[in-house]
């Protein structure tokens, strides 16, 4: 039995997320129903973490057992044949028999853009939150550093049906960084791991600081634990991108 390790980068915008829901078109079922096809028989593909729906990945990483032979070259080029447009294998590559790509990944980047101009270009639409309005943007960059750090981010999550197992929502932020370029406004934040929208309200609550509706200092109570309430709102999915997985 092989254990293969791809990296997948897909457009969001058709599918309802990563995980696999009955009846949903998702990332992660298109993969194994592929992959599947190709082995002749049911494989599970196991991902380095859920994207939500509408959120696009550069990057993702994946892995799976199989039996066929196929070298990695050419299962790379019969997945493509057999995916939509919207997905495409970068790149295959054995690995270790107990390679799992959630469990062993060390850090993730994401990247949110905004565009900060009137009118966005059609091309741009599905991949930026367009937010045309007023933004003390110098504030907003200062307010992203604050976020580095280990931090507890209860906050900053949206209820999970992992709740259940009383899991830590403590997550340690390596960078967190904000600036412009031309038209947009990019937010990168890389981290050990992240909850169910956090970037995403992490976004919106720095979107918040420039609009002048909370201070540094309200920032800085939503990273406190038992804050009573909740961090954001989560901006749209559109503008969100898995950049990269770091093992």
């Amino acid at each position: 039995m092989r254990r293969i390790r791809i990296t997948v980068a897909y457009d969001g915008t058709e599918f309802n997320g990563w995980q696999v829901q009955p009846g949903l078109p998702t990332v992660q079922g298109w993969l194994e129903t592929v992959v599947s096809e190709i082995e002749g028989t049911e494989v599970q593909v196991h991902g380095s973490g859920r994207t939500d729906a509408g959120v696009h990945a550069l990057a993702q990483v994946a892995a799976f057992s199989l039996n066929n032979p196929i070298p990695c070259d050419n299962l790379r080029k019969a997945i493509n044949r057999l995916l939509p447009r919207s997905i495409r294998v970068t790149s295959v590559e054995e690995s270790g028999a107990d390679f799992h790509p959630r469990f062993q990944a060390k850090a993730k980047t994401y990247e949110y853009r905004i565009w900060r101009e009137e009118i966005c270009p059609p091309m741009r639409r599905l991949y930026v939150c367009c937010h045309p309005y007023p933004l003390d943007e110098a504030a907003l960059f200062d307010a992203a550093v604050l976020l580095e750090g280990e931090h507890d981010f209860t906050a900053f999550s949206a209820s999970d049906e992992k709740d259940e197992l009383g899991g830590s929502k403590v997550r340690c932020i390596f960078s967190s960084r904000a600036w412009r370029e031309g038209g947009e406004l990019v937010y990168r934040v890389r981290g050990s791991g992240f909850l169910k929208h956090m970037v995403r309200m992490m976004m919106g609550t720095l979107v918040e600081v420039g609009k002048g509706n909370l201070t540094r200092d309200d920032l800085l109570a939503r990273l406190e634990p038992g804050f009573a309430g909740k961090a954001g709102p989560a901006m749209p999915a559109s503008g969100l991108c898995l950049m990269s997985v770091e093992y």
